[in-house]
Parts: structure tokens; sequence; C-alpha cells
């Protein structure tokens, strides 16, 4: 058997004071809004009547911290998988628009469908479906929560619906503490084979997301 559904959950709010795009950097933890909206999430999860069975997250601080809540909630543990995490950037640790302005900055700005600034999409697409793929077959029945970042998300929502992957940031669906949920369209077709389809978005977080900063995602 598999899990039923994996939920795809974005961290909540990041203190970046500074607006600067914090990829992969250390250091950079939720804020106490992104706390507040990590336990929306955790409570939405557990008001649902959801059965989560296993809980993975990215190996940075505002996914660990995310994952907090949720781990009450449950009960479980926090797995760290490595492949759930930012991509990289070559404007990490900047702010953009002012990287944006330096000319030694713009030849990586050349391909955007690569794109040339960071990891290729194609790579996060592949990392991300690995983690899904195996966080199904992690468990024998429940659900698996993963909390992961806003590109590794959406790039995999973009695999799964055949769409391209160049798009505009700003129109990512995928906000703070959201959760997107995938689910196997045969739940007992071989993995070479399986085809995975999104079933659900929701924003726990909605009420709060007024008040929030959400500048730091590459």
């Amino acid at each position: 058997m598999v899990a039923r559904q994996v939920h795809l959950v974005r961290h909540g709010e990041v203190f970046n004071p500074d607006r600067i795009l914090y990829g992969r950097l250390r250091g950079f933890g939720l804020s106490k809004l992104g706390h507040r909206m990590a336990q929306a999430t955790a409570d939405d999860l557990a008001a649902s009547g959801r059965n989560v069975t296993a809980l993975v997250a990215s190996p940075l601080q505002r996914t660990r911290e995310s994952a907090s809540p949720i781990s009450g909630a449950f009960g479980l543990p926090v797995q760290i998988d490595e492949r759930v995490i930012e991509p990289t950037n070559h404007f990490e640790g900047t702010v953009m628009r002012r990287a944006l302005k330096n000319p030694r900055n713009w030849p990586y700005l050349v391909n955007p469908f690569r794109p040339s600034w960071g990891e290729p999409y194609a790579d996060i697409a592949a990392r991300m479906r690995a983690a899904v793929d195996d966080a199904f077959d992690s468990v024998d029945s429940g659900d698996v929560v993963i909390v992961s970042h806003q590109l590794p998300i959406w790039t995999l929502h973009l695999a799964l619906a055949g769409e391209r992957f160049i798009h505009d940031p700003r129109k990512r669906r995928c906000s703070l503490s959201s959760i997107t949920t995938v689910a196997l369209r045969e739940p007992l077709a071989p993995r070479e084979s399986r085809e995975i389809v999104e079933v659900g978005y929701s924003e726990p977080a909605h009420a709060l997301q007024a008040s929030a900063t959400d500048v730091g995602a590459v």
C-alpha cells in the first residue's frame, strides 16, 4: 500500500527586515507572524481529520520551524530531505532591485527558460518528483506532509500540469503556509508508470497574509 495523499506545505513568513533574497543562507527563521502562520496550517491539518502518518521537511531553518507545530499536532518526528530544499540562485544574499542595476549581474538574466540565474527548473522538478514518489511509498496508509519552499512546490505543480516552467514569480499560486495536495490517479499502479495529480490547494493562513512580507523566495 501507499500514502493516500501528500500535502506540500510552504513555510511561513521569514524574519527578513532587510528584504534580502535569502535562498539557502543560514540564520533566516520564521518571524512571529510566520510562527502563527505555521500554527494555522497545523491546526487546519488536524481539524480536517487527515490521518498524517509521516512528516518531512527541507533542512533549512524556516521549514523545520514550520514543521514543528505539525509535528506536535500529530506526534510525528520531522524527517529531513535535502531534495525539497530551496534552489540555488546567483542572487542569493542580495536585494534584488539593487542587484538588477549592476551590469555584472546581467549575464545571469539572459535565459529565463533554464533559468540562467540558478538551478534548472527541470532539475528542481525531478528532485521534487522523486521526493514525492518516495513519500507515497514511505507509509502503508494515511497522508504524508512535506514542508518545502515556494519555487520547488510551484515547479512541481507546473510539471504535473504539463505546463512550461518559465513563469512570472509574482503570479505563483503558493502563498505562505499554503497547502498543495497531490494524490495518485491509480494508487495500485507500479511506481514507474504511476501518475501524480494535484487534487487540492488551500491557504489556512490567508487571514494573516495582509500583514506579511514575502520577498525572500528565489
